[in-house]
């Protein structure tokens, strides 16, 4: 929903890599922000309207972005796709970052615009693997943003560590980044980045791609 710039950008960047892409927007001139060979919906509605919304086919739908230029609107299109029509990959934008913390707290993944981009709204919409951000001058070490399994979320810091045979350098929770104590545990939403050997990236992300390893 909304096809400002970072609609426009997330539905090209959708496309391009194989996916069918819906648009919704109450404001026809709006799609003149695709490009001219994209070949998905456009719908002209509101995107908490459940018609614009079967138009668009949200009943088959894996996952729905709320970027329109409305706080209330996105949050308001977040809730009826996520409680009406049982999408479980919904993320909305959200311009001011306190009320942004109160929805993440509530379930609704948000993205404070001030601090995030259309990226970052990829990665909650799609699992896109381990992401390099950082390598040393040799290319033996890396710093990677990895896709974590949802039965992930309490387990320990350390455990984390031990599974994967990295260090987990911060975390990015609520929008922040945060050094996690010893005994810190991994919360819903979290951003993990670990450091880990280069050679390592795969073996890292597939270990917490998956369900924790049970241990002795």
């Amino acid at each position: 929903m909304g096809c400002g710039r970072v609609g426009a950008s997330l539905a090209e960047q959708l496309e391009a890599n194989g996916h069918s892409v819906a648009v919704v927007d109450q404001n026809p001139d709006a799609f003149r922000r695709l490009p001219s060979n994209f070949g998905g919906r456009r719908v002209t509605g509101l995107g908490f309207d459940r018609e614009a919304l079967a138009q668009a086919g949200i009943e088959e739908a894996h996952a729905f972005a709320a970027v329109s230029n409305g706080d209330n609107s996105n949050i308001i299109a977040a809730r009826v796709v996520r409680e009406t029509f049982g999408v479980d990959n919904v993320v909305a934008r959200i311009y001011d970052p306190r009320r942004a913390e109160v929805y993440q707290r509530l379930g609704i993944p948000t993205v404070a615009t001030v601090r995030w981009t259309a990226d970052q709204v990829l990665r909650r919409m799609l699992p896109l693997g381990a992401v390099s951000e950082y390598q040393d001058a040799s290319s033996k070490v890396s710093l990677v943003t990895c896709d974590v399994h949802t039965d992930w979320v309490g387990e320990s810091v350390a455990r984390v560590e031990r599974a994967t045979g990295a260090r987990v350098a911060y975390l990015t929770r609520l929008g922040r980044g945060l050094v996690p104590e010893p005994g810190a545990v991994v919360q819903e939403n979290d951003v993990v980045h670990l450091m880990v050997a280069t050679d390592r990236i795969g073996a890292a992300q597939r270990v917490l791609a998956t369900p924790p390893p049970k241990e002795d």
